[in-house]
Formats: C-alpha cells, structure tokens, sequence
C-alpha cells in the first residue's frame, strides 16, 4: 500500500516566500512561452499554475525540476524538499501534546466509552433539553447587491459543506481582502467567520460553521454543496434577473480569481506589451454568463482558450473600474499604477 501511495502522490518543494512565484516567472520568460503553455509541460491544469504563482499550493518536486531543466533557471538553495502529507504527522503530534497537558493519558477503553454514554444518556441525557444542540440561528437577508457579491466571492473561491461555508484566500496576496470578506459575511449573516492559516500553503481559511447558512446558501441562493462543477457552476438566476447583482457578482468574482496583467509578444525582436482583465473559471457555464453580463454592460469581452474571460481594451479596464469597481486593494493598487 505505501509503495502504491508513493506513486500516486509526489514529494512537495517548499519554497522561501516570494520565491516560488519567481522561479516559475523566470521559468516562463526563459523558456518564451504562456502559461497555458507551461501547463502542458508540468501536466496540470492551468488554475493549478495560478495557484502556485500565488503561492496558495506547494509546487510538485517532479514537476519543479522538469520545468529546471527545460527553462534551465536553477532553484532556490534554501528550498525543502517534503514527503507526501509531511504535514499530516506535524499535527498529529501537536494533537497528542495537547492531548497530553489537557487530561495527563492519551487513549482508553473506547467501546467502555460508549457504553456509560448509552447508560447516561438513557437515564438522563435525553429527558434533559439543554443536551440536545440546536442548529444556531442566522440572519437571513434580502437579495441585495452585498449578496450578490458574497455570492460571487464563494462561486470561486468557497464552497460548502454539510455543515461549513468555506472561502479561501491567500495569505499573502490577499489579506486585506480576506478581511473585507469576512466582514461581509459577519454582516450579511450575523455569523462568526473564523480564520484559519495554512502556513505551508500560505492560505487564509475563512470558516462559518453554520448548518442553517449553508442550507440558506444552498436553498436560497443556489449555491452547490460538494462538487460544485460537477453540478454545473453557475449564476444563480435571481442574480441573472437584476442587472445591479450582475455587477456585484461579477465584481465578487474577478476579485477573487480576476487578474489585472500584460500580454507580451515578441515581434521581428521587439516586444508588445498589452494590458489585460482576466477571468478564469474551469465552468463553461460560468464563463458564458460572465461573457454575457459584460457585454449587455457594453464591454467587447472575449472568451480565451475556453478557459478565460478577457476585457483587451484600455479603455474598456478603465470603465470596469468605474462601472464595476473592485474591493480587492491588490487589484486597486495595480489598476492606480497604470492609470494614476
């Protein structure tokens, strides 16, 4: 069985922060080519490449040293080299400790467990209210804007569970956002959201552990819970039907997965450069919507290599910027230093 798994599941490089995204940088402009294009050399898909250029995932040590070799830019010295999961036996060790200080034994007689439990609760537990959890209550809004918004926000970067709403972001990046976000939440839902980071991925975990949200999120909003593109992702059609929910959502979702970047093409030895808005989203679904909510806003939106949703046009970003606008300070920021 483990020589199976180690088959299956790769050793991760664990870079300085910073330099994982400059390595796969210099990779590409060593090599030439566009990302869509390393993709194919590293095998995977084109979000997973975005990911690890935002440092929200550890790269593949394989896959790192294919593109090394073919890009010939070397990796950084101080990189670590991890086993599949090394995190896994950090925290299960740090669990035992804990374990430990809080009841001085670690283990027991599990099926005597039980056993009292069934007693007690039979004589006691179950005549006694207190016992028995309720589901904790959520304020339920109206549609508005704001939930447009957070609904674009989950879209892409959240997802529900039987009892969870989760949303990821990274903790580098974009932790102004992620506390914008959970602002919103606490607002929209009167819910606590708890933060969990993820060191070794350099991720924020923005958690809600409300059943009663996640039924409301999945009733109500029509949001999926599970696989939400394998139930086909995408805008649910109350926000279809408002053109003011259209902008948040887009808003909600380029915030979180858009990208303002520069296009370059080499021509006869001089280089191109070209300004572009770009939306990824692995939903065809998703992306036609998106198409078609910024083209009944008057944009001459394209979609790319059946996987982007692109804004070319200078003018165009500009009026996104004003139409649609942005809460992500990132995006802010690098909007300012082109059109300040």
């Amino acid at each position: 069985m483990a020589e199976k798994n180690n088959r299956k599941y790769d050793k991760r490089l664990i870079f300085p922060v910073g330099k994982q995204r400059d390595f796969l940088i210099k990779s590409r402009q060593a090599l030439g080519i566009s990302w869509p294009e390393i993709a194919k050399i590293a095998k995977v898909h084109n979000r997973t490449i975005r990911d690890w250029r935002r440092e929200k995932y550890s790269i593949q040590y394989r896959v790192a040293k294919r593109i090394e070799c073919l890009s010939k830019v070397s990796l950084p010295k101080e990189v670590e080299i991890k086993d599949p999961f090394w995190y896994s036996a950090k925290g299960s060790d740090l669990g035992w400790r804990v374990v430990l200080e809080r009841y001085g034994h670690v283990g027991g007689d599990s099926e005597y467990r039980k056993k009292k439990w069934r007693e007690w609760w039979e004589k006691e537990g179950k005549y006694n209210p207190s016992c028995i959890v309720a589901a904790k209550v959520i304020k339920k809004p109206k549609f508005s804007k704001k939930l447009a918004e957070f609904v674009g926000i989950v879209m892409e970067d959240g997802g529900l569970t039987k009892s969870q709403l989760h949303v990821s972001c990274n903790s580098r990046d974009d932790r102004e956002y992620a506390f914008f976000v959970k602002n919103l939440i606490e607002n929209l839902f009167d819910a606590p959201v708890s933060i969990c980071y993820l060191k070794y991925a350099l991720v924020m975990e923005l958690v809600v552990s409300r059943k009663m949200l996640v039924e409301f999120c999945n009733q109500k909003l029509g949001l999926y819970v599970g696989n939400k593109l394998k139930q086909g992702l995408d805008v649910p059609l109350w926000v279809k039907q408002n053109v003011n929910f259209q902008k948040a959502c887009i808003r909600g979702l380029f915030d979180t997965d858009g990208c303002l970047f520069y296009e370059r093409h080499r021509i006869k030895g001089k280089v191109y450069s070209y300004q572009r808005l770009n939306f990824a989203s692995a939903s065809p679904q998703l992306r036609e919507s998106v198409h078609l909510f910024l083209r009944q806003l008057g944009f001459s939106s394209k979609i790319r290599n059946n996987r982007c949703v692109q804004v070319e046009d200078k003018r165009e970003i500009k009026r996104y910027f004003d139409v649609i606008g942005t809460h992500n300070p990132k995006h802010l920021r690098r909007f300012m230093e082109e059109y300040r």
